[in-house]
């Protein structure tokens, strides 16, 4: 095989972690907004979807997997491919997530939101862009906005802490709502853990260009 195909193999991984970071990226936003309007048959398409995603996961870990076999890749050739196979099974573990949110949806369809959302969706707009400008970092091997992407997670997790006490509040003050507060308190850690993947894809971003392997953020939760 040519240099020139065997660099079409590497672009095409590149591009292959671009595809499902986007199909995951419609999921999130898809499943919150389900949540938002309790759309119950939006929120059954995202599970089901899910193994579309499963489904390319598998291709392309495969297709990596025969270009080490192939080709013997040595140095950041064989890093890319390696943070390839990571973020690709990030990336499902998040439609996982996804689906989690879908699948509360479902469970929570025959009683009212217990209020209306605010914090959940703009926890979820940070999230995503948080995984947008982590796929971005890794395309262009940008180390610095992939540290800084890691530093933005403080913020969802204060949305977070901030969504559990009042979602506390609620339980405590009427015993009756608990049901449905815990319901969006499973909503609101789907989400923090989407956001904990997205510092690993920069922790392989950084791994991919250093090669050296840096835990940059250590979840509490």
């Amino acid at each position: 095989m040519t240099r020139i195909a065997y660099g079409h193999q590497i672009q095409e991984l590149r591009d292959d972690v671009v595809a499902m970071a986007s199909m995951v990226d419609k999921a999130v936003a898809r499943a919150m907004a389900a949540l938002v309007r309790q759309d119950v048959p939006v929120a059954r398409e995202i599970i089901a979807g899910d193994q579309l995603i499963n489904a390319h996961r598998w291709r392309v870990e495969e297709r990596a997997l025969l270009v080490i076999a192939t080709q013997a890749p040595m140095a950041g050739d064989l890093r890319i491919i390696a943070a390839v196979i990571h973020i690709i099974t990030d990336l499902e573990r998040m439609a996982d997530h996804a689906a989690g949110i879908a699948k509360i949806v479902i469970e929570t369809a025959d009683e009212p939101l217990l209020k209306p959302l605010v914090d959940l969706p703009r926890m979820t707009e940070l999230t995503r862009a948080m995984l947008a400008d982590s796929i971005t970092a890794f395309i262009e091997g940008d180390t610095e906005a992939a540290r800084a992407v890691v530093g933005r997670d403080d913020e969802v997790d204060e949305l977070y802490n901030q969504i559990y006490r009042e979602l506390l509040t609620y339980m405590l003050a009427d015993a009756s709502t608990i049901n449905r507060a815990t319901r969006l308190l499973w909503a609101a850690h789907n989400v923090e853990r989407i956001a904990d993947r997205v510092t690993n894809i920069c922790e392989r971003v950084v791994f991919s260009v250093t090669g050296t392997l840096e835990e940059m953020a250590v979840s509490t939760y």
